[in-house]
């Protein structure tokens, strides 16, 4: 099994720089989109509908061409969810889950705090609210991949400039401290880190200066799994042979 996620930072501006084609390359079993940024009327060319997949979007409802999730499955889901239950997150087109029989893949959209204090505190409140909905999934029985741009990084490892980013939003001990313990605590199973132990690899870097070309990156985005899938993990990949974002796609594929 093969699930592909990524950041599109725009889906119609990613389609022009050839994601669609790159995708149809991957034969992925699920593909999962953040920060679409645009409502699903505006995505009535076919390319937004890619052949042999079933697509479900989440716009946001509260600002049109902003922030937005959506999933692409080559087999049909059991059921869509698109609620958490909390309409500040939700009407930001943040949550889009799949079920597949026991599986359920998310496609997770965490805000970034780096805007200013207001969204930082919107940042905060999400943790604190999620956290419980995470140990609720756990618990459930079910197996859970959550893929997403967490806009969060776990270690030194995960970022080029570590000191000179303590005090900004992504880096912040506060932020760093609710993931690792997701993990380290609570269980939760970081794909890239469980197969990449000592890796430093990166999958977003800033549009400002040349951070692409120098590598001054973050790793931001994960695929987040529950415990009975460890083993399942087969190996992942970022690829940045091309440019479809200022986010990389994040693959991870899965023993059957």
């Amino acid at each position: 099994m093969r699930i592909i996620s990524l950041n599109a930072n725009g889906i119609r501006s990613a389609a022009t720089k050839g994601v669609f084609e790159w995708l149809r390359q991957q034969k992925a079993d699920v593909v999962c989109l953040q920060e679409t940024k645009a409502q699903e009327d505006q995505l009535s060319d076919p390319m937004f509908r890619p052949d042999g997949h079933h697509c479900f979007y989440r716009d946001a409802t509260s600002k049109k061409g902003y922030s937005g999730v959506a999933i692409y499955a080559k087999r049909e889901p059991d059921k869509v969810l698109t609620e958490l239950g909390w309409d500040e997150f939700d009407n930001e087109g943040r949550y889009i889950e799949a079920r597949f029989g026991n599986l359920s893949v998310v496609s997770l959209y965490v805000p970034s705090g780096s805007s200013g204090d207001e969204r930082q505190q919107f940042k905060f409140k999400v943790m604190d609210w999620i956290s419980p909905i995470f140990a609720k999934w756990k618990k459930s029985g079910r197996d859970y991949v959550l893929c997403g741009d967490w806009n969060i990084v776990r270690s030194e490892l995960d970022i080029k400039n570590w000191r000179s980013n303590q005090k900004n939003s992504g880096c912040l001990p506060e932020e760093r401290s609710w993931l690792n313990d997701l993990v380290d605590k609570h269980g939760w199973v970081d794909s890239y880190r469980t197969l990449n132990p000592e890796g430093q690899d990166y999958t977003w870097w800033s549009n400002r200066g040349n951070a692409r070309a120098n590598d001054v990156g973050w790793r931001i985005d994960y695929q987040i799994v529950t415990p009975g899938l460890e083993k399942r993990l087969k190996r992942c990949s970022i690829y940045r042979d091309e440019r479809f974002s200022d986010h990389a796609p994040f693959t991870v594929d899965y023993a059957d």
